[in-house]
């Protein structure tokens, strides 16, 4: 991965088992770039629910230990609806940088969802450079995130 962490962006991150080598790969490809991961599990060998994993990175950002995350699971589909179940998360499971590109722009994506059974290592680094280096265009998609954020209240 090329990008350098220039923000100081601190990146939550957990996976369930389903997703351990990927996270771990990727984890380390963030630290490479200067960003500072919380890395929240699970480990090889470990097993996890997803939506607790989930919980774990959506808390760390409301709470403000973090300001994006990054989570996996086998298929990236269930921890992101568990993610997305958490008032002022947007977690986007993207497949490829397009995707990744959009979240950001139109929709402030403030977590990245890949599938580690889906998902090739390759493919990973490219969503995950294009994710962190696109920034959230605002404009007319603001109203919109707001009318997202404001679904649960």
């Amino acid at each position: 991965m090329s990008i350098k962490n220039d923000n100081k962006i601190t990146i939550a991150v957990a996976t369930d088992h389903g997703g351990v080598e990927l996270k771990d790969l990727l984890c380390k490809e963030l630290m490479n770039g200067g960003y500072d991961v919380q890395d929240l599990g699970v480990q090889i060998g470990e097993t996890a629910q997803y939506p607790l994993q989930a919980a774990l990175v959506a808390k760390a950002i409301l709470e403000g230990r973090a300001e994006r995350g990054l989570l996996v699971c086998g298929s990236g589909i269930g921890i992101s609806i568990a993610a997305n179940r958490f008032n002022g998360i947007r977690a986007a499971l993207c497949r490829d940088e397009y995707d990744a590109r959009m979240s950001r722009m139109h929709n402030d994506a403030n977590v990245l969802v890949l599938g580690g059974r889906t998902t090739g290592v390759e493919v990973a680094k490219g969503i995950l450079e294009v994710w962190l280096k696109t920034d959230f265009e605002g404009g007319r998609h603001v109203a919109r995130v707001e009318m997202i954020d404001k679904i649960n209240n």
